[in-house]
């Protein structure tokens, strides 16, 4: 069974794996591949949900998947993703929030969008006995105010910040770091300078770990951010499987005998219409 302190004695040794997963059965598929950590991401929102946005996404949507997810796993950490206006706007609300998900719903974890808002929250949360994984970079739940998905920590100002953001979030307490969408040599400065490890999308090779999300690894993304990679080809699998399933039943070759049960007690009921209209005016007359 994966820890949260297991994840941290992982830095800088062996990579942590990490994927998102939105229901049982992908869970316990990724989880039985042997992946450190499952990660119920507001990307349910785009990927699950059909939103035009992780915006969208409810505490109850990221509960509700995250307690399916931790039904499919044995032996991944499960942590959930707060979504957009679920943490900081009420100190009460946020820990309510974060402790249901695993209270409620079987999380190991969460994991905060972060800032110099969520410096305190982490603190606060991880005192209460709630594991934070922290997420700096591109928040995608910000992306109004960064006006859309770009690569985060270009210049030296935003690089500087990042570095002092983790530095700051490893401080509160957080277990570990996502860094999304920043350039590598930031990220490999950013590794370097904590003892927690940093899990990277986007973010070069020098990370602790990486995650992706499962559609694209899968190859069931139209499109993927040019980070990603497809190391599959489920959405042809999964048209050929539906093409061969309407063709059988079209022609009439699905169900065969061996899908389906005779029993042998009941006596014929296979009557003709002929049959059936013949006994009824039998019943008629004899009345």
């Amino acid at each position: 069974m994966t820890t949260t302190v297991g994840i941290r004695k992982q830095a800088g040794k062996t990579p942590i794996t990490m994927l998102t997963a939105y229901d049982t059965l992908t869970a316990g598929l990724i989880d039985d591949a042997g992946i450190d950590i499952l990660l119920v991401g507001d990307s349910m929102g785009t990927e699950a949900l059909g939103y035009d946005s992780t915006l969208p996404v409810t505490v109850a949507e990221v509960k509700s998947r995250t307690a399916a997810v931790a039904r499919g796993a044995d032996s991944a950490l499960v942590v959930a993703d707060m979504p957009f206006l679920s943490i900081g706007v009420d100190s009460a609300e946020t820990v309510r929030n974060a402790g249901s998900m695993l209270k409620e719903a079987g999380a190991d974890a969460v994991k905060l969008e972060s800032g110099p808002h969520t410096v305190e929250i982490t603190k606060r949360l991880t005192q209460l006995g709630i594991p934070v994984m922290a997420h700096l970079g591109l928040t995608p739940q910000h992306i109004n105010r960064l006006g859309g998905y770009t690569r985060q920590g270009t210049t030296e100002a935003a690089a500087d910040e990042i570095l002092s953001l983790a530095r700051a979030h490893e401080e509160a307490g957080a277990f570990s770091l996502v860094l999304e969408h920043v350039p590598a040599t930031l990220a490999r400065e950013v590794t370097a300078a904590l003892e927690i490890p940093t899990i990277g999308i986007g973010a070069g090779p020098d990370c602790d770990g990486q995650v992706l999300v499962s559609s694209d690894v899968f190859g069931l993304s139209e499109s993927q951010p040019p980070f990603a990679e497809a190391f599959g080809e489920v959405a042809a699998e999964m048209t050929a499987a539906v093409d061969a399933y309407t063709t059988a039943v079209t022609e009439r070759t699905f169900p065969a005998a061996e899908h389906s049960h005779t029993e042998t007690d009941l006596t014929d009921r296979t009557a003709t219409p002929e049959e059936t209209n013949t006994d009824s005016s039998s019943d008629t007359d004899s009345t």
